[in-house]
């Protein structure tokens, strides 16, 4: 459902772009996925200067996503509506280890002071489509842009909780990475 506040990745929004970011930005349009053009008219900050609101209009001529005046946009974003939106646990899983190879060990060392201290991190109060509520245990699911999650068996009824299987690639993070070497 669309509503009047929605929830966006927060990698989606700059305020100050390089050229090569064709997502949201003050006084660009992006199309939401499934849904209208939108533009970006203020952006709100709090005290500590912090941004926590982008304030956007929305062309209802472009519902499922086109223009009839033939405007195009280069980004489209998922999103979810605020006021719609379920809460859930998100686990992400990495690698065990961070060496390749753990078994090689300098001596001294054992195969344990090479564990990955970030091999799981946990992000609670996480937004999500209010169809996942009636997804099944095991239920295998692409949260767009950022990998294949399951169900794990331990959700139940207002506590969901989702286990990262598969990461996927960003190629805005490639670019990024790139110009700050």
């Amino acid at each position: 459902p669309f509503s009047r506040v929605l929830y966006i990745e927060r990698d989606d929004f700059m305020e100050d772009p390089p050229k090569k970011f064709f997502r949201l930005s003050p006084g660009k349009e992006v199309r939401l996925r499934c849904a209208y053009f939108i533009k970006c008219e203020e952006v709100v900050k709090d005290a500590h200067g912090g941004i926590v609101e982008l304030r956007c209009t929305y062309d209802p001529a472009t519902r499922g996503g086109d223009s009839p005046d033939g405007r195009r946009v280069k980004a489209t974003l998922h999103w979810v509506s605020a006021q719609h939106a379920l809460r859930a646990v998100v686990r992400l899983y990495d690698r065990l280890f961070s060496a390749e190879d753990p078994e090689r060990v300098a001596e001294g060392k054992s195969f344990l002071d090479h564990l990955n201290p970030h091999s799981l991190e946990t992000l609670r109060d996480c937004p999500v489509e209010p169809t996942l509520g009636t997804a099944e245990p095991g239920a295998r699911v692409q949260f767009e842009r950022l990998g294949y999650f399951a169900l794990d068996p331990d959700s139940r009824a207002g506590a969901l909780v989702f286990n990262r299987t598969v990461s996927l690639r960003d190629s805005w993070a490639k670019i990024a990475q790139k110009g700050s070497r």
